[in-house]
């Protein structure tokens, strides 16, 4: 065999190790139940903000943190502590995906969120079918 082929075979050899080895480190959607049946494990969590509860965020004390509750979609609320600065608009959104790990304490640990917020779009629209 030629060195040309080996060495093609070597890339595509650690091409699908990397591959495998990303899929099975993935994380998945996930209900608050299925987070916490396996605490640990990364997943990523649709729900919507507990407005019924405060939103702390302490600059002084840690600009890092973000604790607030969370509703998923199927009703289970949970405390989250998030890993970041408070998001400018976390107060209007519609939507929230945490992106973390459930903790054995009943807490959420999320590293990252991502928001849905209310699009102007939609606002203008309600505006104009009022008219």
């Amino acid at each position: 065999m030629k060195r040309s082929h080996i060495i093609a075979l070597v890339i595509i050899a650690v091409a699908i190790a990397a591959l495998v080895g990303s899929l099975s480190d993935s994380s998945s959607y996930a209900d608050l139940t299925e987070a916490f049946a396996k605490p640990g494990k990364e997943f990523h969590v649709v729900g919507t903000l507990d407005r019924s509860q405060p939103i702390v965020y302490e600059p002084s004390v840690n600009a890092s943190l973000t604790r607030f509750s969370m509703v998923d979609l199927h009703g289970k609320k949970c405390k989250v502590n998030l890993a970041m600065a408070k998001p400018q608009d976390l107060e209007r959104s519609e939507r929230l995906v945490l992106i973390g790990e459930a903790a054995a304490n009943g807490e959420f640990h999320a590293k990252d969120m991502l928001l849905k917020c209310p699009s102007k779009y939609n606002e203008e629209n309600k505006v104009t079918a009022g008219l």
